[in-house]
């Protein structure tokens, strides 16, 4: 049980912890992640279970959560693509329509290729995307103009390119955006760190740079930031924890505790080792300030790619 933490309220029935992408994916390493961190640390009074809800780039799981209004034993794994989606006009809501709780972690995001594409390190990514970036077609997961594409945008945009011109393959996962590069259907990929590291240790694929402002370690190690070649591309994608609408103050202010008690433990430091995340929590009004910087800032990037609505 979770001391310190006494409020008016404290779940009554299994919580759920909902994953848009498939066993594996991103935002289900983060489920999991997150409900190992709880029952280590034994801050739940109820069980607790991931259920996945993949497809649609995540958007099935934000509709799977339309239908628990004001529940608070209902909790759904976020992203910055609640942002992107509404400024794309792929989606009709943004986080304003659930209840944001607690932004966890960061990933960075992995630029990859096959080492016999002639693409194999980030000098020869960017000579490419000076050349003819009309010729290259890059995979990402989930959505155009999320974070990953944004990433992309910020490499061509530093060889002279157009953002626009490069052709890009869209999945709801990223595991299969890696995939498609492996089977050598997309000359690169821009995928979450984590997602590459298997295809990675096969040999097939090679990593050319990592968006984080420095090097990540594990299989990254020998893989240069983007800062390391003077490129403006510190880019992350955020795992966050969001209710579903309508929730009480006593609601937001007990996830909030068990929140922050779980990014305390040692499971959850072990998971940020082992998927290469960066530790970033926030909650409260620091959330909400964060999450207005993060609506501006992606308005003048989407504006860029052409995809702002």
């Amino acid at each position: 049980m979770l001391s310190g933490t006494e409020t008016a309220w404290r779940p009554q029935r299994e919580v759920e912890i909902i994953a848009g992408t498939p066993p594996g994916g991103g935002l289900d390493r983060t489920a999991r992640a997150l409900l190992t961190a709880i029952e280590s640390g034994q801050l739940l009074p109820v069980p607790a279970k991931v259920t996945n809800v993949p497809g649609d780039g995540a958007r099935k799981a934000w509709a799977y959560m339309d239908r628990f209004a004001g529940d608070p034993h209902v909790l759904s794994i976020s992203s910055p693509n609640l942002t992107t989606d509404y400024l794309t006009g792929i989606a009709s809501f943004d986080h304003s329509a659930y209840t944001p709780l607690a932004i966890l972690c960061t990933e960075y995001i992995a630029f990859i290729a096959r080492r016999d594409s002639g693409i194999d390190n980030a000098a020869a990514l960017l000579k490419h995307l000076a050349a003819d970036a009309g010729a290259l077609t890059v995979s990402l997961a989930t959505a155009a103009g999320n974070p990953n594409h944004i990433a992309l945008a910020r490499l061509a945009r530093h060889a002279g390119a157009d953002p626009r011109a490069v052709k890009v393959r869209i999945f709801n996962s990223a595991l299969d955006a890696v995939a498609d590069v492996a089977a050598g259907n997309a000359d690169v990929g821009a995928v979450s760190a984590a997602s590459a590291v298997a295809a990675l240790a096969t040999g097939t694929l090679t990593a050319l740079g990592v968006s984080a402002p420095e090097r990540l370690p594990g299989p990254f190690s020998n893989t240069p930031a983007w800062t390391e070649l003077s490129v403006d591309c510190v880019v992350g994608a955020w795992r966050g924890v969001t209710g579903p609408s309508g929730l009480k103050p006593a609601h937001t202010a007990y996830w909030a505790g068990v929140l922050a008690a779980a990014t305390k433990t040692a499971a959850w430091h072990e998971a940020l080792e082992r998927h290469y995340w960066t530790a970033m929590y926030l909650d409260g009004p620091g959330l909400r300030a964060y999450l207005a910087r993060e609506d501006a800032d992606m308005r003048v990037s989407l504006r860029e790619l052409g995809l702002l609505r």
